[in-house]
């Protein structure tokens, strides 16, 4: 597999903590299907992104999933426009909204939020506005295959236009090597970069409130419940090391449509004084939950990068994975967590069994995730990276105003 050029880091005592500054206050117009109140990896690494960069100014189109949510307000550095829209006519909407506020703000660029609906809504703006640069951001964690299944029987009609999200872009960053082969697989002519996502350090600190009660191993995973995030073979891997005799505890921070079967499942397998379904937690408390556990698990059949490890892994726990997506980006097995099979709940108990048994390994992969996290995944240093995408862009403006 192509190998994509990733960012050097910086030692963490060089990275400064006022702030990023721009020679130029760029004006950037954001597409994003979703945001606050709708909090995931993606949406969490724009605000940190954006945060950090006070001397441009930012303006996002993102579509109203709550009537309590205002139209218009200001969260952190960016300026939220929300419409009224259906889903499925986002892209149009969004392109309109895009228009009328760029006859208020004249744009530099124009960032997609992954290739999904924002994507459409950008690649609508690019072709009626050409100058402006187009960046995409990918990080998606679904497998190709579900993009098309979601579009069905209207898929033959999007494709053309889909491959033109990433033909049109002036710059595609990808959270990791994955989604830039991707890209590349696509027919992307244009810079390819990748700039993962990163964590919030101190938030994520080890804590003294790790579980004292070595009689008892605590596994834990957050993740949205769906079936791409393998939550139900952790739940039988659960049962299979509590049959075994171990003392198993599993918690399971998150929410979405599966709930309801993994509810069931942990009941019939009898198990429900064991793994706790948790359901939605403000992302502020998670790192109090991670510093209770043991063990971070999560064997996923797709991710984009799999932002959830690397928090588990600023909180000083070993994890367990499968390689798949993302992810092999940081988990180097036995060195940085423990790849196990996907689909394959024996596989999980058996790495789970490895680290209750072997303190020295744990130790280490957990100390070596931690100190990767904190050298390469620390939002001031992606948020640098992402100024010098930005400055780039803006040269290339920039040159073709003089031209003309």
């Amino acid at each position: 597999m192509d190998r994509v050029r990733v960012c050097g880091t910086r030692d963490r005592g060089s990275i400064p903590r006022e702030g990023i500054h721009m020679n130029k206050k760029l004006k950037i117009l954001i597409f994003s299907l979703a945001y606050d109140p709708l909090w995931g990896g993606a949406e969490i690494a724009v605000k940190e992104i954006t945060d950090r960069i006070p001397d441009a100014e930012f303006h996002m189109v993102t579509k109203q999933f709550n009537k309590n949510s205002l139209p218009k307000e200001k969260i952190g550095n960016i300026n939220i426009h929300r419409i009224k829209t259906p889903k499925l006519l986002f892209p149009f909407i969004a392109y309109l909204k895009a228009r009328e506020l760029h006859k208020k703000n004249n744009y530099d660029i124009a960032w997609s939020i992954m290739a999904n609906r924002a994507g459409f809504a950008t690649l609508f703006f690019k072709l009626n506005f050409p100058k402006i640069k187009f960046l995409l951001t990918l990080q998606e964690g679904d497998p190709f295959e579900y993009i098309k299944q979601r579009a069905g029987i209207i898929w033959p009609f999007v494709k053309p236009f889909f491959k033109k999200i990433f033909t049109k872009a002036n710059y595609i960053q990808c959270i990791s090597n994955y989604l830039a082969n991707w890209a590349k697989e696509m027919r992307a002519s244009c810079p390819i970069e990748v700039i993962p996502n990163g964590v919030d350090i101190e938030r994520y600190k080890k804590q003294e409130t790790r579980n004292k009660n070595n009689s008892e191993t605590v596994l834990i995973t957050t993740s949205r419940l769906v079936p791409k995030n393998g939550i139900e073979d952790l739940i039988d891997a659960t049962k299979i090391l509590i049959d075994e005799g171990y003392k198993i505890k599993t918690l399971i921070l998150g929410e979405g449509p599966a709930h309801k079967n993994l509810k069931s499942q942990i009941s019939n397998l009898k198990i429900e004084e064991k793994v706790s379904l948790l359901g939605y937690i403000d992302q502020k408390e998670i790192p109090s939950y991670l510093a209770t556990a043991d063990i971070f698990v999560r064997a996923s059949l797709s991710e984009g990068l799999g932002n959830s490890f690397l928090e588990a892994m600023a909180a000083g726990l070993p994890v367990i994975g499968a390689p798949v997506g993302g992810i092999p980006d940081f988990l180097i097995d036995k060195q940085t967590g423990l790849f196990c099979k996907p689909r394959n709940p024996q596989s999980i108990a058996e790495q789970v069994k490895i680290l209750t048994k072997d303190e020295n390994l744990k130790n280490k992969i957990a100390n070596n995730g931690e100190k990767l996290v904190f050298e390469k995944y620390n939002w001031t240093i992606i948020s640098q990276k992402m100024q010098v995408v930005f400055n780039k862009l803006l040269i290339q403006n920039e040159t073709i105003k003089k031209e003309h």
